[in-house]
């Protein structure tokens, strides 16, 4: 019962420091505020949003899985290619997140996929982070197993 009320209290604060993380970038862009006529709808620009932001979620999940292979023993070789292929699609979703919001001429509900935009630059930034960390693991596991001369 107290593991079951600790993972919902950790995932309750995990989905309110990412809406946070979101809401910041999109202050930092200036488009924070609301459109005064909402577009309904798929548009491009959310379409290229919603692409990127799937790009980054599965980019954080296959760095998640990495980090969890990396973390024991068995099978670590894999962890450092899962990581690179993390880190590219994290890098690629953090890109086209920013580029949307760089064009983007009004806040949410404006039909420029903000939101979507500012969530794809989150995650591919902490997907990239946790790419960072493995990486940096499989670094320093190969200095430590590299034969002495």
């Amino acid at each position: 019962m107290k593991r079951t009320f600790a993972v919902i209290l950790a995932v309750l604060a995990a989905v309110a420091l990412f809406a946070g993380l979101v809401h910041a970038v999109l202050v930092a862009a200036h488009v924070s505020e609301p459109a005064a006529t909402t577009v309904y709808g798929l548009t491009l620009r959310r379409l290229w949003a919603t692409t990127a932001f799937a790009l980054a979620l599965v980019g954080m999940v296959i760095g998640g899985l990495a980090l969890r292979r990396s973390a024991g023993r068995i099978g670590a070789g894999n962890g450092r290619m899962w990581a690179i292929v993390a880190l590219v699609a994290g890098l690629i979703a953090a890109v086209n997140g920013g580029l949307n919001l760089a064009i983007a001429k009004g806040g949410p509900g404006s039909g420029n996929g903000v939101i979507g935009g500012a969530a794809a630059l989150v995650l591919g930034l902490i997907g990239m982070v946790i790419a960072g960390i493995i990486l940096s693991r499989s670094r320093r596991t190969a200095d430590t197993t590299a034969p002495l001369t």
